[in-house]
């Protein structure tokens, strides 16, 4: 009896390995690509579902990487700008949000300014402080908004770390104290360049002018 016994506990010992074994083998070929959250080559989880937003994704286009949380009021006052920039610049360069800091409702700001659809990716921040490797390692630190312009080849040419908000277009009373961006000037766009799109809203110019490559 003592050796069926014995046999039995070794039978179950065994299994109970096997069944841990085949566990992590599962978790580790269901785990979703290492995020990353360098500036150059970044990669962040889907703000909802499962899945990566990568930078290398958007090759071929400028990309603007737009960052947000739920409790940030200079991000309410130029989401609405944002969203009309993405719709009306569509096809031309990809914006992207990324919710960072966060500390409520991931989703408050991407539903109450209907980003999905005019945004072609919604991600979220990973790391750092609280949530904001990406948003801590592009200098950051605890403000928001935050917005990083990327050229077609994923080179990274500009941060904001101020709203950037349309004064032209109905600015609203919380708008109104928030830092508005001004197009820097000293290396614009070729003329050849801005004649083609010279029929864009100047903050749509403003918006691909930090987009693209300087010129000398």
């Amino acid at each position: 009896m003592r050796r069926i016994a014995t046999a039995s506990s070794v039978v179950a010992v065994a299994l109970a390995i096997v069944i841990v074994i085949v566990v992590i083998a599962f978790r580790k070929s269901s785990t979703p690509a290492a995020s990353n959250t360098t500036p150059k080559t970044w990669s962040l989880p889907a703000l909802n579902g499962s899945g990566q937003v990568a930078l290398t994704q958007f090759r071929g286009k400028p990309t603007v990487a737009n960052f947000f949380a739920s409790w940030c009021s200079a991000c309410d006052a130029e989401l609405p700008g944002f969203r009309t920039e993405a719709e009306a610049l569509k096809g031309k360069i990809n914006f992207v949000g990324v919710d960072s800091l966060e500390t409520g409702d991931k989703n408050y700001m991407p539903n109450r300014h209907r980003l999905n659809g005019a945004f072609v990716a919604l991600a979220q921040d990973v790391g750092g402080a609280n949530k904001s490797g990406l948003h801590d390692a592009l200098g950051g630190g605890n403000s928001m908004p935050l917005t990083a312009f990327y050229d077609a080849n994923g080179k990274l040419l500009d941060v904001e770390r101020t709203a950037i908000v349309s004064t032209s277009s109905g600015a609203t009373s919380a708008s109104a104290s928030v830092t508005t961006h001004h197009c820097p000037t000293s290396s614009p766009p070729s003329a050849i360049w801005r004649s083609a799109n010279e029929r864009l809203p100047p903050r749509d110019l403003c918006i691909l002018e930090r987009s693209l490559p300087r010129h000398n």
